[in-house]
């Protein structure tokens, strides 16, 4: 079987997905989605702390930890069910690569609650956290890196320019068909990058 991996770009409540194996060193799409991290797809469920910050402390406790729950549950659904579609074609998911924002720590959650941009960052981390450790329950090996350091850290993996990586990210789209935004694009990145340093 050939050795495929996904990249994940997220937002509150969802992720850009995109899975790609090598063929003669270059990449090809295998599987494009956009997945929900959440059951209930509203402002409420996808920004878990400024839900949390209306809630008495020990509900807005509560809350949270259901929705990383459920956010790790579904996380680990989608990746299952892409390792089964990947298997299907004879590819064998092996490695996953989240984007991550700043990558800072967080505080206890009271502190979060108490700085709007802190409760900006958590939610986004709620949901590349559950990929994390969803990548990890499904046996991938698991890779992060900070957006801002994408193109950086591809141009010196791959030899290649930065804006000679987007042209080349932009033309895998052209295979698959819209959606191919930013989104896309740097979730097709993230995994070319774990799939090349597996390699």
């Amino acid at each position: 079987m050939t050795n495929a991996a996904v990249g994940f770009r997220v937002h509150s409540g969802w992720a850009s997905v995109v899975a790609l194996s090598l063929k003669n060193g270059l990449p090809e799409i295998l599987a494009r989605e956009r997945v929900h991290l959440v059951e209930k797809f509203t402002y409420e469920f996808r920004q878990p702390y400024h839900t949390a910050e209306k809630l008495q402390p020990e509900k807005a406790a509560a809350f949270v930890s259901r929705m990383q729950s459920e956010a790790r549950e579904l996380s680990g659904r989608a990746i299952r069910k892409l390792q089964a579609q990947l298997e299907a074609q004879g590819r064998r998911l092996v490695r996953s690569n989240v984007l991550l924002a700043s990558g800072r720590p967080l505080p206890a959650l009271p502190q979060i609650l108490a700085s709007h941009s802190l409760i900006h960052t958590a939610d986004g981390e709620l949901f590349r956290e559950a990929l994390l450790h969803a990548s990890a329950r499904c046996e991938l090996d698991v890779t992060s890196m900070r957006e801002r350091q994408l193109l950086d850290s591809a141009a010196r993996m791959l030899r290649l320019t930065s804006a000679e990586i987007l042209r080349r990210a932009a033309e895998l789209g052209r295979a698959v068909g819209p959606p191919w935004s930013q989104d896309e694009k740097f979730a097709a990145i993230a995994a070319w990058l774990a799939l090349t340093s597996s390699s």
